[in-house]
Formats: structure tokens, C-alpha cells, sequence
């Protein structure tokens, strides 16, 4: 890739099978601050735009194979996850913890200027400490993630988030539910978004920082404006 120039976006996507990587992504490619995204993805998604590239890629964690393909990128856009549901602690440690590590310890070796978001989640244990195993998996992520050597590195910690229209991967409960987004977020706007807000909010943070690492609901909402 060229050098980025006039502080322009140019984005690696993981996760965008699911709902949030969806969204990001559509986000990503209507905004005319992202110049280009590159998608990573185990199958291929179907999506043909002139700022994307697809890398179909089926280990994770080892991305030895394509390394060369991921050179002269200045932002991350994590949204690959896995529910903590019928999984045991050491599953759910390796495809949280030791797959988001694989894939920054490679990016922020390949690309010192990057910004790294982590879509991460309310709830998510800082200390380590906790009682929830998951939390503190997600914690101890969103720690050492932030000891890489990126420009920077955020965790971004949505509750509810209101979907996009047209997504393909959008969970089917969320039309049950939408009714309560407003009166959420008008009570507790900590923990309500929509996902056009966190696509805007990563784009807007790769481009001017923050004043924070981690990123609760009412930081997306200001990162969004």
C-alpha cells in the first residue's frame, strides 16, 4: 500500500460476520474519511466495494501466511467475539484472550502507527480480580492489548446496541427488543448505542485520539458527533 496521507483511515476489519463487524464495516465504507478497509474473514462475505479487500484466512492464530497483505494500515477495527455461553474458561480464554493477542502482537509488529479498537463489553473486569471468569478474560485482553507497541490502543465497552437496517447478521431477538432503545438511552445512556455510532466513534478516534482508553457507551456517543 501507498503511505497514508491527510489523515485518512485505512482499516482492518476482523468479525465483520457478525452483527457489529457488519455494521462497522458498512459504517467504514460510507464514510468518506475511511479510504480503504481490508476484511479478514475465514469464508468470504458476499460485499464488493471499491475501497474494500478481502483476505479469506482460516487460522487466526497464525497469520504467518498473509502478513505480507497487512502492511500500511493505520487502524484495527476488532469486532470478532465469541459468547462466553456453554463454552468452558479455557476455551473462551483462547479464542478471546489468545486470539485478539496473536492478531495484535502481528499487527503492532507490522504497523507502529496504528490504532487498535477492541470491541470489548460493559461489565469487563480492569483488575483481573473479579469472580466472573469472563470478565476478567476480557480484562486481562484489554490490558495487554495496551501494552503493544501501537500509536494507540482503545477498549471499546458497548451494552445495547441498536442495529443498522439492512444488516445481514443482525441478531433476530433485536426486533423484539428496539422498543427500548430510546428509553434507554434517555435513563441510561451509559449503556445504549446505536452501531452507526460505534463505527463513527472507531473512525473518529483512529484520526484524533482520546482522552481515555476505555471507551464506555457515553464516549461513543461523543466520539460519533
Amino acid at each position: 500500500m501507498e503511505n497514508i496521507t491527510n489523515n485518512k483511515v485505512n482499516a482492518i476489519i476482523t468479525g465483520a460476520s457478525g452483527m457489529v463487524g457488519e455494521g462497522v464495516l458498512q459504517v467504514c465504507l460510507q464514510d468518506p474519511n475511511v479510504a480503504s478497509v481490508l476484511v479478514i474473514n475465514r469464508k468470504a462475505l458476499g460485499v464488493s466495494h471499491p475501497k474494500l479487500k478481502e483476505i479469506i484466512h482460516a487460522d487466526f492464530f497464525d497469520l504467518s501466511a498473509v502478513e505480507d497483505q497487512l502492511i500500511g494500515y493505520n487502524a484495527c477495527f476488532f469486532c470478532l467475539g465469541v459468547t462466553s455461553v456453554g463454552k468452558s474458561d479455557a476455551e473462551y480464554y483462547k479464542y478471546t484472550y489468545t486470539l485478539t493477542m496473536k492478531m495484535g502482537e502481528t499487527l503492532s509488529k507490522l504497523n507502529s502507527g496504528m490504532t487498535f479498537c477492541y470491541v470489548s463489553g460493559g461489565g469487563t473486569d480492569s483488575t483481573e480480580q473479579g469472580k466472573s471468569s469472563w470478565a476478567r478474560t476480557k480484562g486481562k485482553t484489554e490490558n495487554d492489548l495496551m501494552k503493544l507497541p501501537f500509536k494507540e490502543a482503545f477498549a471499546f465497552r458497548p451494552g445495547f446496541i441498536k442495529p443498522m437496517k439492512g444488516l445481514k447478521h443482525s441478531h433476530a431477538y433485536y426486533k423484539y427488543i428496539n422498543w427500548l432503545y430510546p428509553i434507554g438511552r434517555l435513563i441510561y445512556p451509559k449503556g445504549f448505542n446505536t452501531l452507526e455510532e460505534v463505527g463513527l466513534a472507531m473512525i473518529h478516534i483512529t484520526q484524533w485520539g482520546y482522552k481515555k482508553n476505555i471507551i464506555e457507551g457515553t464516549d461513543i456517543a461523543i466520539l460519533a458527533k
